[in-house]
């Protein structure tokens, strides 16, 4: 892609070009219209008033111009009148051309960057704070349609002044254009070290934004925990500080930006008394440096009006500038997104998962995160319809183990296959509608009990859903519901209770009807009697299919076909429940601590099991760390 990011806008994004087009004609025509007052006006002082000149126009013929000095006059108010309503006209296509052009590249830059959000692996997300990444989708985005709607007008607009103005003033008086042009070199170094000077500083705060949304975010989900440990003094503090540090970086800028303007002021207003001197005294009859011939005074009010006109512009130059620059350091964050390819996608020869058993193989699976190895060494072989348990203690790998499958992360070696079909050789959709995976922590999105069911299987019937409700033992809950079935659950379910969220999560995977299930926990949430009633059907519906179940509680996997245990990344037991307890390996212990045997546990086993929680708290308090 294109370094310059408005480029890359303008070329890759602006589908309504065309309205850029209408904009920026209009912006010429309503800068040349803004030019004929002050050429009418310098005209009208020499011909009308001081006789001086003919009253002559350009592009005009003189059988159209009045023959008497009152006439002329009211023709010259006519036409100044003509040039202010043609200008104002012109203006109105100028606004609406260019922020239609502006909204429709927002619009597109958004849809796109979204887009490849999504596309991303789920460790892209893992890596970085929601608020960061909601930056980039609306400041961000919204800093660049700001310039595209108000700068690159802005910039026509000055190019169109200047050039006009300079053709004019060379006309009018080569000299004193000279010595009008004066101060550009000036004006030049002085925007070039202002741009050195802020596009730092820029950069700056729209990481600091980034912090300041991820903070905010992050408070406001975590309300319910920040009352209930009453950290609201706490949690003030800390969004205090990433204020600080947001208003730090703006007055940073802010230095920069109020020197930068007073400086462009000054040195215009130096030039404009230079060439207001030297055509002063020209007119005056005392020309300074040499300069020869006359000028008469109201060419010399038209020169003085154009020059005012002609620095103003290189004034509002700096305005522009400093809106480029914001809009760059916005756009070199978007880019960041737009131009990183996901580490996990399909292969250029993919083809569709064709599931006939849903046998399952992990043929030497390794996987590590960031650095750290997670799984190794994992072989197992899994036939289809059968329902796998796996268990083992916090941190072994369980989660990680089944995420791999639908390939949320891709393996560092080894091969995953189904039905004989390596994962990294079919396409992500195809494997992924034939998987469903339902974690402890369901997600619900903002919206109606029968949307969330329906998610994924967006052309599912109502009877479907309630099927499958029925199924996921969601029913009778939804039924006692406000609404029903339409009873808004609330920004990631909030209304609603952790087991009425498993539910319907089990609800929108049974109606998505996929050929190998993976059920992470899907049921910690509930009361003993519930999950009775809902083993019992998911008993049932996993009959037919490939079923792994992550669990905890022992019960919940005693009558799996198979049941793995991890520990450290590695498959350490597999078996059935009754031959892991004649093993008395690790699964026994876990059986002994759910029963209440404990004088039965190893010493070894009770010491294995300090030291692991002593890894894990260490891991939670760097996790904590890093999302602070």
């Amino acid at each position: 892609m294109s370094e310059n990011p408005i480029w890359l806008l303008y070329s890759e994004y602006g589908t309504g070009r065309r309205y850029a087009v209408l904009g920026a004609v209009a912006t010429i025509l309503g800068r040349g219209f803004g030019l004929i007052p002050a050429f009418v006006i310098g005209l009208a002082v020499d011909a009308i008033f001081l006789a001086e000149r003919p009253y002559t126009l350009p592009l005009v013929p003189e059988s159209v111009i009045p023959g008497t000095d009152v006439t002329q006059l009211y023709f010259s108010i006519g036409i100044l009148l003509a040039a202010t309503v043609a200008g104002a006209v012109a203006s109105w296509i100028e606004d609406w051309g260019w922020s239609v052009f502006a909204q429709r590249v927002q619009r597109n830059v958004r849809v796109d960057a979204y887009e490849g959000l999504q596309e991303l692996e789920l460790a892209y997300f893992t890596s970085r704070r929601t608020g960061d990444l909601m930056s980039v989708l609306n400041n961000d985005v919204n800093a660049l349609e700001t310039f595209l709607e108000d700068g690159l007008s802005a910039t026509l607009w000055i190019v169109a002044t200047v050039v006009g103005i300079g053709l004019i003033l060379v006309g009018l008086n080569v000299p004193l254009t000279v010595v009008t042009l004066l101060p550009i070199p000036a004006l030049a170094a002085f925007t070039l070290l202002f741009t050195r000077l802020i596009e730092p500083r820029y950069l700056s705060i729209r990481e600091e934004i980034g912090d300041l949304n991820s903070r905010l975010e992050n408070n406001v989900s975590g309300i319910e925990v920040i009352k209930s440990e009453g950290a609201e003094r706490f949690e003030t503090e800390r969004v205090a500080e990433a204020s600080d540090e947001y208003l730090a970086a703006n007055l940073s800028a802010i230095k920069v930006r109020i020197t930068y303007f007073p400086g462009l002021n000054v040195i215009s207003g130096v030039g404009f008394a230079i060439t207001f001197l030297v055509g002063g005294l020209w007119v005056l009859g005392r020309p300074a440096f040499g300069l020869t011939g006359a000028l008469t005074p109201g060419a010399f009010v038209t020169f003085v009006i154009y020059a005012q006109q002609f620095l103003w512009p290189i004034i509002r130059l700096g305005d522009v500038v400093d809106d480029y620059e914001r809009a760059k350091a916005a756009g070199s964050r978007v880019q960041a997104v737009l131009a990183r390819e996901p580490a996990v996608r399909d292969r250029p020869d993919a083809r569709p998962l064709a599931v006939t058993e849903g046998a399952v193989t992990y043929d030497d699976v390794r996987f590590a995160y960031s650095g750290e190895t997670v799984l190794s060494d994992v072989d197992f072989a899994i036939e289809g319809g059968a329902t796998v348990g796996v268990v083992g203690p916090t941190g072994a790998g369980k989660s990680t183990l089944l995420k791999l499958l639908p390939r949320l992360y891709d393996i560092d070696d080894g091969a995953i296959r189904i039905d004989g079909q390596d994962v990294r050789d079919v396409t992500l959709r195809s494997l992924r509608r034939s998987i469903g995976y339902v974690s402890q922590e369901p997600f619900l999105f903002f919206g109606t009990v029968r949307e969330n069911i329906r998610y994924g299987t967006f052309d599912a019937t109502d009877d479907d859903v309630e099927r499958a409700a029925r199924r996921a033992q969601a029913h009778g809950f939804i039924e006692n519901l406000p609404d029903g079935y339409e009873t808004r659950v609330g920004e990631r379910g909030v209304k609603l209770s952790g087991g009425q969220r498993q539910r319907l999560a089990l609800a929108r995977t049974m109606l998505k009807d996929p050929a190998i299930l993976v059920l992470d926990e899907a049921t910690s949430a509930v009361d003993t009697e519930t999950e009775a009633l809902i083993q019992d059907r998911l008993a049932e519906f996993a009959a037919d299919r490939t079923t792994f179940v992550i669990a905890h509680r022992l019960s919940t996997v005693r009558t799996a076909d198979r049941i793995l245990v991890l520990d450290d990344g590695q498959v350490v037991e597999d078996g059935t429940h009754e031959g892991l307890l004649e093993t008395d390996g690790l699964y026994a212990n876990f059986w002994r601590v759910q029963t209440g045997d404990l004088a039965s546990l190893p010493r070894e086993f009770l010491e294995r099991a300090l030291r692991r929680q002593a890894v894990v708290d260490l891991d939670d308090e760097e996790s904590e760390d890093l999302s602070g």
